[in-house]
């Protein structure tokens, strides 16, 4: 009998603190109880947990209904993941849990069940200190799945696929870890091959294959049955990408004999006003904005992701780099490295070595005593373990900048005796992987020539001197890999901005990012899209200093830029702007009078500066390829504010009960102008089929609740999102706010 698989993340209910035995309320996962915590200025480590008073103990019950127990069968029980110390009971009867929260896990818990009904309880205690050094949030956070199947069933974290591309096709290679006839089924591209192996091993030969890259994300879905005889005793299903990827020293990565340079974002896992209660349709969202960038590489920052943020990367085309953990046995891993850092890698390398997105696995970030004999013993140790899980893929470690001397603990400042250190490094990982360290790639390399250079950190404006790391020096790192072939590629640190690891209160988060909370982009993101993206664009931002601080730490930050044309506080005055494009040349326009530019190849870092006198009116620029207008950029000095508009007024979606999606309303003059100072309190509802679960104006020094459903507009923007049941028809979502015109937005369901 072919396995079963039930998601079970309704009917769960919380309870803070206590015995667990009273104070319940129903809940629905993932949930995170730590997000709509009220804010705490005093709290211990409130600037890396985002002042959210998350300390302490919680519960959860649900009952689960077993129509009937088959002697035959086993129960398990699996947990994307419980932040953290879970210790879960099944009828009363200990069933087991995971300390570290960012691996899955799971139970057998058949012997605990009973035909009818069962509770299941969860202790999670997040008392333990220190926390992260970002927002780690707290609780069920991640799907939970009951999965009934006969005793004899794979064990998918011991199946091991893998794919060679040839002259004449592709063999994909297939180990189960039975000693079992078994049969695979590959489908693809409207056609399907099978083949049977009697000992659990079993190979398929694809003609024509679909390979995948990140540009061509083409998978084949694989079907895997376990045979008694000729009946199906298991069944389970995956899907996997052909694809050839070779680390060439000197020359750099080739995807399917492609040179392929990763053009990447680092990326925490909250996803703002839900916490760490992310949903696959939050991150889906996330990385079409990060396509549109021209990103094709993530860094899942510092630990593993739900397994639905790896199936999107897998689906929509990005390179991962994977890592398990963060520190060794310093911060808050240090309480599990000694007794549980095979088991949390093993939940990395297993779960993920079939996905055709991970490219490398990272062993650790920013560790103690970096360099020293101490710290290279355990980077071979770890490396070395998971050769023995995958030795297809190279293992690396994102080093930091800081190097220490033997004998006195000193910084080393000297550049040769530090490359000599970070040369060490280099001789245990595949990949050399460094953080913020642009400025010494040259002397690195000569150190190392056998070995390829990225970019695991880097900032997203500023780059280094030699003999100063934060030197503030006007030369993007993200050109670094388009200029040197030993240089695969920049990872940003980072593509969205996240709560926690703030500089101080009032930031409740790291606010330096590409991209905000809810969406809504800064001038960086432009940058990075002018050196990533293919597609024509041009961005004009001014310098407005006038803006309050968002209290980010200065090097990963960059100077004010914004996108609107209004000063209403100055008479005549003159205005810095930048210009970020892709294009051969551009034009300027204030009010129909030409600005004549230098072309973007002829400017530093290719992004165009200089002065407009301010007239209020209307700026527009203009990108030309090969002397043909592509793109424009207009802003436009508005009016007073008089109406809120969605920025989709009507939307589709196909979705299940419990899908949740982010609505944006902005405010707009009566020419339909974006209102960019407006700041009014809006006032979310909702009609139909759908609640409003959070609210978000993409602003982490501001102090609202996310969890209400009104918040004032940050920029003249303000978001919510809102939770569907999942009946189709029509839902109405309405903005208010005090002496405007009220915005609404359709969205269809069905």
């Amino acid at each position: 009998m072919p396995r079963t698989k039930h998601i079970i993340n309704e009917g769960w209910q919380f309870a803070p603190g206590g015995d667990g035995e009273s104070g319940f309320t129903p809940v629905t996962l993932p949930h995170d109880w730590a997000v709509s915590a009220p804010f705490n200025k005093l709290m211990r480590q409130g600037a890396d947990q985002g002042f959210r008073d998350r300390w302490g103990i919680g519960w959860y019950r649900r009952v689960l209904d077993l129509p009937q127990k088959r002697e035959e069968c086993v129960y398990l029980l699996d947990f994307g993941g419980i932040f953290e110390n879970s210790e879960v009971w099944v009828n009363g009867q200990a069933a087991g849990g995971r300390r570290y929260g960012y691996s899955p896990f799971r139970l057998d818990i058949t012997k605990m069940l009973s035909q009818g009904e069962n509770e299941i309880k969860v202790r999670v205690d997040n008392t333990a200190f220190p926390a992260d050094r970002w927002y780690s949030g707290c609780g069920i956070y991640r799907t939970v799945t009951f999965i009934e199947a006969e005793e004899r069933r794979f064990d998918e974290m011991e199946i091991i696929v893998s794919s060679r591309v040839l002259d004449t096709g592709a063999a994909v290679s297939i180990k189960t870890g039975t000693n079992s006839k078994v049969r695979a089924v590959l489908d693809g591209n409207k056609t399907r091959f099978e083949a049977t192996g009697d000992d659990g091993n079993v190979e398929i030969f694809v003609a024509k294959p679909m390979l995948w890259s990140a540009e061509s994300p083409n998978l084949y879905d694989l079907r895997l049955t376990l045979l008694d005889g000729e009946r199906a005793a298991d069944e389970i299903s995956m899907r996997i990408g052909i694809r050839d990827i070779q680390f060439i020293p000197g020359q750099g990565i080739f995807v399917n004999g492609q040179r392929t340079i990763l053009k990447g974002v680092c990326l925490h896992q909250d996803v703002g006003c839900r916490g760490i209660a992310s949903k696959k349709e939050h991150w889906r969202e996330r990385l079409v904005i990060l396509k549109e960038l021209g990103c094709n590489c993530i860094r899942p920052a510092h630990h593993l992701f739900p397994a639905e943020f790896l199936d999107l990367c897998d689906e929509m085309g990005f390179y991962v780099y994977e890592e398990a953990f963060d520190k060794w046995t310093s911060g808050s891993y240090a309480r599990y490295f000694q007794e549980c850092w095979r088991e949390d890698i093993d939940a990395m390398v297993k779960r993920d070595r079939n996905r055709a997105s991970v490219l490398i696995w990272g062993t650790g970030n920013e560790v103690e005593n970096q360099g020293l004999e101490s710290m290279l013993s355990i980077l071979t140790m770890l490396k070395d373990y998971i050769k023995t899980l995958d030795d297809s893929r190279p293992v690396s470690y994102a080093m930091n900048p800081h190097f220490e001397r033997v004998c006195d603990n000193l910084p080393i400042t000297d550049i040769e005796e530090k490359v000599g250190q970070i040369a060490k490094i280099a001789d245990i990982v595949d990949i050399i992987s460094c953080n913020y360290q642009e400025q010494w790639y040259d002397t690195i390399h000569e150190s190392r020539p056998g070995k390829l250079i990225l970019g695991t950190e880097v900032y997203q404006f500023f780059r280094g001197h030699r003999d100063q790391l934060q030197n503030y020096s006007n030369e993007n790192p993200l050109l670094a890999p388009l200029e040197k072939d030993y240089v695969i590629g920049s990872i940003v640190w980072s593509g969205y901005d996240y709560l926690g690891e703030s500089a101080d209160w009032p930031a409740k988060g790291w606010g330096g990012a590409l991209v905000r909370t809810n969406n809504e982009k800064r001038f960086g993101y432009y940058i990075a899209q002018s050196y990533w993206s293919e597609k024509p664009m041009v961005c004009f931002n001014v310098m407005d200093y006038s803006l309050a601080s968002e209290n980010v730490k200065e090097h990963w930050d960059m100077p004010i830029f914004a996108e609107h044309w209004f000063f209403p506080q100055y008479g005549k005055i003159i205005i810095p702007y930048m210009i970020a494009t892709n294009c051969d040349d551009v034009a300027l326009f204030l009010n129909g009078t030409r600005f004549y530019l230098p072309k973007p190849s002829d400017c530093p870092n290719r992004i165009i500066t200089g002065f407009l006198p301010y007239r209020p009116g209307t700026v527009k620029a203009v990108g030309y390829i090969n002397g043909t207008e592509v793109c424009s950029h207009t802003l436009v000095t508005p009016s007073p504010a008089v109406r809120l508009e969605f920025t989709e007024s009507v939307k589709r979606v196909v979705a299940e009960r419990g899908f949740e999606m982010l609505l944006t309303v902005k405010a707009k003059d009566e020419n339909g102008n974006p209102c960019f100072r407006e700041s009014s309190l809006v006032r979310f509802r909702a009609e139909g089929g759908a609640e409003i679960c959070a609210v978000d104006n993409g602003c982490l020094t501001g102090s609202e609740p996310c969890d209400g459903t009104s918040i004032h507009m940050y920029r003249g923007v303000a978001s919510l999102l809102i939770h569907l049941d999942g009946s189709p028809g029509r839902v109405v979502v309405h903005a208010d706010a005090e002496g405007l015109f009220s915005g609404e937005a359709i969205v269809i369901v069905g």
